[in-house]
């Protein structure tokens, strides 16, 4: 008998706390998970209820400390309606109306009233729950406010371009452009409401506890996007387009080891609070992943990198420079058309000699050096987690008959097309001991329980040895610390690898290229032998400077100086 009593105590105690842990989780999940929506529930009763939108993920920026700031929120406030029919005296309305709420607009609300056979007019937006309360005080007949809820961007228009924004796809609000498109699936939550059963709520809660694969939850993005960095990268572009008007400027801020982007801008750009007073829509697009570029001779140390570990030539291989040399009948020079007579890899890449990245090719074959382009990843897309992304055009190398010209021209960046992600992932090679990286922009998943799941990188692919990138390295050390601008940007207790380029730009009308329009590009990383960042900058049609020394290197110094400072990078030398 006593056994049975104990056995069940033990049951009846079990099934006690069976019931108090699904009241605790029960009680979580509506005071903490679900915490705010029920009290914006419980404040919008009595009111007109708003159309039903799915509830939708955060997304944040990440500060050089970890702290997470919110970069996409969902903010909540009111609308208001008007029924026309009750709108006996439309002026009087008005009038009362705009002493609540600030945002009416007087047209808006006049033209609304007059259409008498519509029973529902929204007439304001984005009222705070103050304006509400005055305008429910007033008591004005035919007139309601809505619960509402919109994407909110607190930024503003940093980092636009990367975040995108929430719109309209036909009648279905959501994501557009840029993160908000590309992590629509775990942003947007398809909760049909709060009130669910409360043991499948339990069970999907427990799951997303349990899963680890950040792309099967719904839940917030977090990015490794950097707000003071990205502010100032955003402030070095708008420099440029004051100084130099180029059509657009856009640069990139990338750890080259982890393939993490720091920060990421176009300009022009947008404010995705007002994507819709944008007048060309191509405003929202992101040139850094949707357009190709002729690059130029950021390209240069590629073609370097490739002859060295091809073991067909070294830094101290010397060739004979006369200015110009002629390939499959076209004739190719030096920037300035002029000979340096007999000179060294160093002199190629420090004085950045057309003729002789076109020897280093022949040294090595034209069949090698199309394999190392592959190998570098041009002409492919990267797999950043940004939509609309397209892969470089490298076509000449490969058509049949392709011809040693466009062998040579792609070995000074011209003749093939690369976007800048692709771009700046090649050059992060010679930051990585030969590696590939990644790009990304988001790290990890916060789902609906709030556990961060983080995302999972493939294996980087070793495209060159550790020791050809080493030697790349010390050569680009040379052409910041004594060939740019001859030296001035030389920083005393840092290393610094660089190289610009200055490409021109094709004519897509008359064939060939324009003899005024100029494409400026520039890449560094730093400290150079243990990096923290890499940087690429470019600018389209720059006036009044014809190379891209002039227009980016100074630029690229002063941001370069800004991340070591604030992000105590250790000196190296």
């Amino acid at each position: 008998m006593r056994s049975r009593f104990v056995l069940r105590v033990r049951i009846l105690s079990l099934f006690a706390v069976l019931g108090a842990i699904f009241l605790l989780t029960r009680l979580y999940f509506i005071q903490i998970v679900h915490g705010e929506e029920y009290a914006r529930e419980g404040q919008g009763q009595y009111m007109e209820a708003a159309g039903e939108e799915a509830p939708r993920g955060d997304i944040f920026f990440t500060k050089k400390d970890g702290e997470r700031v919110a970069a996409a929120v969902m903010q909540n406030g009111w609308r208001i309606a008007i029924n026309p029919k009750n709108i006996e005296d439309p002026e009087r309305a008005y009038s009362q109306l705009s002493a609540a709420a600030a945002s009416l607009e007087k047209e808006r609300f006049l033209k609304s009233a007059t259409k008498k056979d519509d029973p529902y007019e929204e007439v304001a937006f984005k009222l705070t729950d103050d304006e509400a309360s005055a305008v429910r005080r007033e008591e004005l007949p035919g007139v309601i406010t809505v619960r509402d809820e919109w994407r909110f961007y607190p930024a503003g228009s940093l980092a636009a371009n990367t975040l995108g924004f929430v719109g309209y796809m036909g009648d279905k609000r959501q994501g557009v452009y840029g993160l908000e498109r590309y992590y629509e699936d775990i942003l947007r939550h398809d909760s049909g409401g709060l009130y669910v059963n409360p043991f499948a709520e339990i069970f999907s809660n427990v799951q997303a506890f349990v899963t680890a694969d950040p792309m099967s939850q719904k839940g917030s993005i977090i990015t490794a996007l950097e707000p003071a960095a990205q502010q100032k990268l955003e402030g070095t572009l708008k420099t440029v387009m004051e100084t130099y008007s180029p059509r657009i400027a856009g640069g990139i801020v990338m750890d080259p080891k982890t393939g993490e982007i720091v920060a990421m801008a176009v300009n022009p750009s947008f404010d995705p609070n007002q994507y819709n007073l944008v007048e060309d829509a191509r405003s929202y697009a992101n040139p850094l992943v949707e357009n190709r570029y002729e690059m130029g001779s950021i390209v240069k140390p590629l073609t370097v990198a490739a002859a060295i570990d091809a073991g067909a030539i070294t830094p101290k291989t010397t060739y004979e420079d006369r200015g110009c040399i002629t390939k499959t009948g076209y004739k190719l020079c030096n920037f300035d058309f002029k000979g340096r007579g007999v000179v060294d890899m160093q002199q190629v890449l420090s004085q950045s000699l057309n003729t002789g990245v076109s020897f280093a090719v022949d040294k090595m074959g034209n069949h090698t050096f199309g394999e190392y382009v592959k190998k570098f990843g041009l002409g492919e897309e990267t797999g950043i987690d940004l939509p609309g992304e397209i892969a470089g055009n490298i076509d000449n190398l490969y058509v049949q008959g392709a011809a040693d010209v466009d062998f040579a021209s792609a070995s000074f960046g011209q003749s093939i097309a690369i976007t800048p992600i692709e771009m700046i992932r090649a050059l992060a090679a010679l930051a990585n001991e030969g590696r590939l990286p990644e790009p990304h922009i988001a790290t990890a998943v916060r789902n609906e329980a709030g556990i961060e799941r983080k995302f999972a990188f493939a294996d980087q692919q070793q495209v060159l040895k550790p020791e050809t990138a080493e030697t790349v390295t010390n050569m680009l050390i040379n052409v910041y610390d004594d060939a740019l601008l001859e030296g001035v940007l030389k920083q005393e207790h840092y290393s610094i690898a660089a190289k610009t380029g200055t490409a021109q730009i094709a004519n897509p009308g008359g064939g060939g290229y324009y003899t005024d329009r100029w494409l400026h590009s520039f890449f560094g990383y730093f400290p150079a032998h243990d990096p923290k960042f890499i940087v690429l900058l470019y600018a389209v049609e720059p006036r009044g400077e014809m190379y891209a020394s002039r227009t980016l290197a100074r630029p690229f110094d002063e941001l370069a100086r800004f991340l070591i400072n604030y992000f105590d990078i250790p000196p190296d030398r």
